[in-house]
């Protein structure tokens, strides 16, 4: 037999066991295939905005958990409002201010149609609006923080309303649940009450007991205020009535919170309070935040005292959910030495998110933090809108791709959005066209706005994205069965995150028959 002929035999013949042996690649599950069809979708409209804006305002998002009550209201809802109640507009500072009005100030009734220029100017100074640096605000982040004493005057008697408000633009974008950052009266009150009592300085034990007393008179009282307000909320919804808003379908919960700038004997009874409010139940009250610019100099004094007071309720209350503000720092607003630790302390603090976390590079040994934050499952709380008009970080230069690559749990959140003039949906799309994220991406963000939420009940999914054995050939076969309707019985967490993945389905179907 000639030589080349052999050697194709035996050629051949080297072939065959491969042949025999070799697994086709299974094609993609039908879920998956859909994913991968969406995802070309928006990759070949990735150079187009206005198409991206559409199919994300209609995509289905999961939670929004970072998100103040009356920064997230528009300037146009509070002149409104400012309106309908006489208030009154401060010419000096362009604020609003509560009746009756005085000399310096005009009424704000019809003030849109009266004398438009000035609403334009109000509108600006309650917002990100048209913001350029000037004299009395040289930056965005002094423009943004001194919005809120301005429309402050209407939050106070319209609560329900600013509610109301962040529930209708939650439904409007397709976010089924939303963790509302904001405090009852009585937070206010233990904190003036623990300043008149004797203050033990890091005592505390002793700083608690001599407040213990006052503690659960306050928590019946918060808890009547907030089942108050959430029966006004259903009111100005109209949600028991046939014309119900949007705004209905939205379920929420609140963060309550202390003021990181405050006294320290006011923090701690702000702190002791939330903590029994929270730990009480009866209310929709599920987790302590702490808020307010850390970069102010009380802060940054504090901060540390601050993480030892978690910790030290964290021993009486440990049942109690943090998800603390940290790391909304940047280099040049605050020295070196002061972006080298906040994240860490507040995950040695005990939280369970963190929000923002934007100094993480300039942590000492943030890889190690990251591990950290990756393997006990501490999520962080991303807002592109407000960390790029508080901060100027945006782009490559924001840590979120850190985040990722790390595999630390990531949610997208709004912050302020009435005062950044943004809503969810733009966060996903400077997700995608800023950060570079793509749609099974943004798809895992969405779901993690519900794993990570402080819900109670049993998650679908555990922290390596695997589903509870129970819906798992129900969610493979996108059909429901009966273990997987027992198991979200036992969980509100469950249901609604059973919703979004039948959302997130159709949603693609119905993307994918419009372009075909």
């Amino acid at each position: 037999m000639p030589f080349v002929c052999r050697c194709l035999i035996l050629s051949v013949w080297a072939c065959l066991p491969v042949a025999v042996h070799a697994r086709p690649t299974p094609a993609p599950a039908p879920a998956q295939q859909r994913q991968l069809q969406v995802a070309q979708l928006f990759r070949e409209a990735a150079a187009q905005p206005a198409q991206l804006r559409t199919w994300l305002q209609a995509m289905p998002k999961g939670g929004d958990l970072h998100n103040h009550l009356s920064g997230s209201v528009y300037a146009e809802d509070y002149l409104q409002w400012a309106s309908d109640d006489g208030a009154c507009v401060q010419l000096d500072d362009l604020s609003l201010r509560a009746p009756p009005c005085g000399a310096g100030q005009e009424p704000a009734g019809g003030l849109a149609t009266r004398n438009a220029a000035l609403y334009g100017r109000m509108v600006n100074s309650l917002s990100m609006r048209n913001f350029l640096p000037g004299p009395t605000h040289p930056s965005g982040h002094d423009q943004f923080f001194s919005t809120f004493g301005k429309f402050d005057a209407v939050v106070r008697t319209r609560v329900a309303d600013t509610v109301a408000a962040v529930l209708e633009q939650a439904a409007r974008d397709r976010v089924p649940y939303v963790e509302i950052i904001a405090n009852p009266p009585q937070m206010d009150q233990a904190a003036k009450r623990m300043q008149l009592l004797p203050w033990k300085g890091g005592d505390d034990a002793a700083n608690l007991r001599a407040l213990q007393p006052d503690l659960a008179p306050l928590v019946q009282a918060a808890q009547r205020d907030l089942a108050d307000i959430d029966a006004q909320v259903r009111r100005v919804l109209r949600c028991d009535q046939a014309d119900a808003r949007p705004g209905c379908t939205v379920e929420y919960r609140y963060v309550p919170y202390v003021l990181r700038v405050l006294p320290q004997p006011m923090v701690f009874g702000q702190m002791a309070l939330a903590h029994a409010l929270i730990a009480a139940g009866g209310s929709r009250a599920v987790a302590l935040n702490i808020v307010a610019p850390e970069d102010n100099p009380v802060a940054l004094a504090d901060y540390a005292r601050h993480m030892a007071m978690f910790r030290f309720f964290a021993t009486r209350y440990p049942g109690v959910p943090l998800s603390l503000h940290a790391g909304e720092l940047a280099l040049g607003l605050v020295p070196p030495a002061q972006l080298r630790s906040h994240i860490r302390q507040a995950v040695d603090a005990g939280a369970r998110r963190i929000g923002h976390g934007v100094d993480l590079p300039y942590e000492d040994d943030a890889e190690t933090l990251l591990q950290r934050m990756r393997r006990e499952q501490v999520a962080v709380e991303i807002n592109l809108t407000s960390n790029d008009v508080i901060l100027g970080v945006k782009g490559m230069a924001h840590p979120l791709a850190l985040y990722l690559r790390a595999g630390v749990p990531v949610v997208l959140s709004t912050d302020d959005a009435g005062v950044s003039r943004a809503d969810m949906t733009h966060e996903y799309q400077r997700a995608m066209q800023e950060q570079g994220l793509d749609y099974p991406t943004l798809k895992q963000l969405a779901r993690n706005g519900l794993t990570y939420s402080f819900l109670p009940g049993t998650s679908l999914w555990d922290a390596d994205g695997k589903v509870a054995q129970a819906c798992a050939t129900a969610l493979q076969r996108e059909t429901d069965d009966a273990a997987c309707r027992a198991f979200r019985q036992g969980s509100e967490k469950a249901r609604l995150q059973w919703q979004l993945e039948t959302d997130l389905a159709q949603y693609e179907r119905t993307l994918l028959l419009q372009h075909r």
